[in-house]
């Protein structure tokens, strides 16, 4: 497993998120009350830069934003949080999902992409002042972002040719082109994240063993994969880590798999064992899902580590 010196320079999108809970049924023509409606930001970028820099970690975050009131209020929550935003404004509206949950947890989305179709229409350059104080470059989720799509590849040879290590959390593909986003991608990646069924689509395997041997064999040099309930595994050549998860009542899993991997970066930057740094994840993945809201629920590092020890 690698080690971080350095900050943390994550590209990714950001949303603001209209989260409603809960929601067993949607009658139409009719009213139905709920307990929370929430408004917070959102986006796999911005969360997993919140989750870094909650644990005390550096963090640069490159992304695009709409020229509206949405706009402003992320970014003023994202530097409120001490992180170093890189941030664009277009004339888009920011990106908005309206995330529906059902009281057991699970969701549904309902996404406008907005300022997200046009984010890295440019080419990631990755200059001396952009990584100034960074050891590190993640790509959070590049299915999110169209333009990023056909160059998230390249983006991360030209990380690895600046001297960065490099991580990828692939999120969901919703249009379906999957390992054609991905596979370039393989050679040019120290840490690869991905949920179990992300890992199932891309690698085409229903066991996570046999998904992590798919990206090593194809040059991911580590696979840290998140399974949910069952906490995490962790696989490099020759080796494999399983870290069980934390028992906790569910609320709602918007959020827990970016600050998860936020949670994993900052592990590493800390100088953790990989052991210590998936128990870490694990526990940050676990507050998220006890609160609604994406990030509401995460602690700073030390209060992370008290909730950690009464479990």
């Amino acid at each position: 497993m690698i080690s971080i010196s350095g900050g943390i320079l994550c590209a990714g999108n950001l949303t603001e998120d209209i989260l409603v809970w809960p929601v067993d049924s949607v009658v139409y023509d009719a009213t139905t009350w709920v307990h929370d409606i929430v408004t917070s930001f959102g986006g796999n970028g911005a969360n997993t830069s919140y989750a870094i820099a909650k644990l005390g970690a550096s963090v640069r975050f490159v992304g695009l934003v709409g020229n509206d009131e949405a706009g402003d209020r992320i970014l003023n929550e994202l530097r409120a949080a001490a992180i170093d935003l890189r941030v664009d404004r277009c004339d888009l509206p920011t990106p908005a999902t309206v995330v529906v949950v059902r009281s057991d947890g699970a969701r549904a989305f309902l996404h406008r992409p907005g300022a997200s179709r046009e984010s890295f229409a440019d080419p990631l350059q990755f200059t001396a002042d952009l990584i100034q104080g960074c050891g590190h470059f993640h790509l959070a989720n590049p299915f999110a972002m169209p333009k990023m799509r056909p160059r998230a590849g390249e983006t991360l040879r030209r990380a690895k040719e600046s001297g960065l290590t490099t991580s990828l959390d692939t999120g969901w593909d919703s249009l379906g082109e999957w390992l054609d986003v991905i596979g370039p991608c393989l050679p040019h990646l120290d840490v690869l994240f991905a949920n179990e069924a992300e890992a199932a689509k891309l690698s085409g395997a229903g066991d996570p063993s046999e998904s992590a041997a798919f990206f090593l064999e194809r040059g991911a040099r580590s696979v840290v994969l998140k399974l949910g309930r069952q906490g995490c595994a962790v696989f490099d050549a020759g080796a494999q880590l399983r870290a069980p998860g934390f028992t906790i009542k569910a609320v709602d899993s918007t959020g827990a798999g970016d600050c998860f991997a936020g949670a994993f970066l900052a592990g590493l930057s800390r100088g953790l064992s990989v052991p210590e740094t998936a128990r870490l994840a694990n526990a940050v993945g676990a507050l998220c899902v006890e609160r609604a809201g994406a990030t509401v629920g995460l602690l700073d590092y030390e209060s992370t580590v008290r909730w950690m020890g009464r479990q």
